[in-house]
């Protein structure tokens, strides 16, 4: 079968690409005491896209018959003639394709809908004996895989898997005011199978004891003082910073569409000290939380640098848009479902640890925030971003005092981080979400603690 795909699609004539992918999903969710979600399905399909001087064909179909890639590619270059006979766009053959070929030696061991459900349950009725005076609470826990092998007409093929688990758990509280204040956390996880991380669910009782103090005080917690002012941004909100606020701008699709980084390559966007980078599959030594060894167009996964020492020096790209910028593309080109054709996207992006210890950082700050925690953010190609601040607390003559209430943090990512001027020397992951572009997709993100000055929102 392998060697009759590899024929196929070498016969394409130009390049072309034919994905089998098949995405595997469950998830419980128990909201104070009550099952409320109980979800499991399969989805399994495949597509093909062919290039043609500037344009793709694309076809895809439900299932996976032995019969259906030759119709699959015949479609799509149908489709990439037609697009192409009616606004050519001479750009010539895409030469920029380099064959690889990665087969994962991991496997994936599924997990049923009882012990999911039996795992929520336990650690619901743990929070709900030990904190009986909270409004709410909520356990969520999700496991997924996805699967796909990838044949291109230079000869490259490619096997990965992609599993995802993890567990959230949220609580909400009345407030002396009226008031309803919440907080939530994850409860491990990883890129594996939910028993790799999940054997005992009295393993995370202290963390959730810790969530449960820290909702304690936000519920008796203050507004923060409006106005531009020194903040200690933890690791999460870093994160958030490296994805939304500066990762979009530096897509290539993005950048040609006229975000600030067409104009910002190679020059000065942030502080010496700052660097970040689009991480393939190792950083710092260390597995990142989304693996990713090649892309959906078959292409090498390598790390892309995009700020060095403050300056902007790369994007990231798809073949198309390596080609246009005269770079090399590194595995930035990734699709959600069979049905979806491969678009720019980050993988594991990062601004890279410093030699601070967040101790002192805190004890550098004489008034002004340590933010802790984030729930949402949206950011636009000019850089301008808001975010939504869940936690954090105020810092009087450089110790903590008391905790925020919601707010929120807004700025332009390249002004605001040409303000950093220190950055902890520890870097933490966030793995749960996903990227809303066009169509949603798996991603991680993460940073060090780091100290600059931003916009904070009031009562």
């Amino acid at each position: 079968m392998s060697y009759d795909l590899k024929q196929l699609i070498a016969a394409a004539g130009s390049h072309a690409e034919l994905r089998i992918q098949t995405t595997r999903r469950r998830q419980v969710s128990v909201l104070s005491g009550d099952l409320v979600s109980n979800v499991s399905g399969t989805s399994s399909g495949a597509c093909a896209r062919v290039y043609n001087d500037g344009v793709w064909g694309f076809a895809s179909e439900s299932g996976k018959n032995s019969d259906c890639a030759e119709r699959l590619i015949a479609s799509a270059a149908e489709n990439a003639r037609l697009l192409g006979s009616r606004k050519p766009k001479n750009l010539g053959a895409l030469d920029n394709a380099v064959p690889f070929c990665f087969e994962t030696d991991k496997t994936y061991k599924d997990v049923d809908q009882k012990t999911l459900i039996n795992f929520a349950t336990e650690l619901d009725a743990y929070i709900g004996k030990k904190y009986p005076s909270l409004a709410s609470r909520s356990i969520s826990a999700r496991a997924a895989c996805v699967e796909k092998t990838l044949y291109t007409s230079e000869g490259g093929f490619t096997h990965q898997l992609f599993p995802r688990t993890y567990i959230i758990v949220a609580m909400s509280a009345d407030a002396p005011d009226g008031s309803t204040v919440e907080l939530f956390d994850i409860l491990g996880g990883g890129a594996g199978g939910f028993g790799e991380y999940y054997r005992d669910p009295a393993e995370f009782c202290g963390q959730i004891d810790s969530l449960y103090d820290e909702l304690m005080k936000k519920r008796e917690g203050i507004y923060p003082d409006a106005g531009e002012c020194t903040c200690i941004i933890d690791s999460s909100i870093c994160g958030m910073v490296a994805h939304e606020a500066v990762g979009h701008t530096v897509e290539a699709d993005l950048v040609a569409a006229g975000s600030v980084a067409l104009t910002s390559l190679n020059c000065v966007v942030a502080s010496p000290l700052v660097n970040l980078s689009d991480f393939a599959h190792t950083a710092f030594g260390k597995e990142v939380p989304l693996p990713v060894y090649a892309d959906d167009e078959g292409t090498k996964a390598q790390d892309v640098t995009l700020i060095k020492d403050g300056v902007l020096v790369g994007y990231m790209n798809d073949l198309m848009s390596a080609k246009h910028f005269n770079m090399t593309p590194a595995g930035n080109a990734r699709a959600f479902s069979y049905s979806d054709e491969p678009l720019i996207r980050m993988r594991n992006t990062c601004i890279h640890p410093g030699k601070d210890k967040l101790s002192d950082m805190i004890a550098s700050v004489d008034n002004g925030y340590y933010l802790t925690r984030t729930q949402n953010g949206q950011a636009d190609t000019t850089g301008e971003f808001m975010f939504g601040i869940t936690m954090g607390y105020e810092i009087k003559n450089g110790k903590l005092g008391r905790a925020l209430r919601d707010t929120t943090i807004s700025g332009v990512a390249f002004n605001m981080l040409k303000t950093v001027d220190m950055l902890s020397d520890t870097v933490m992951w966030d793995f749960a979400g996903y990227c809303g572009k066009k169509q949603p997709m798996t991603v991680s993100m993460g940073g060090p603690a780091i100290r600059c000055k931003v916009n904070i929102g009031g009562r």
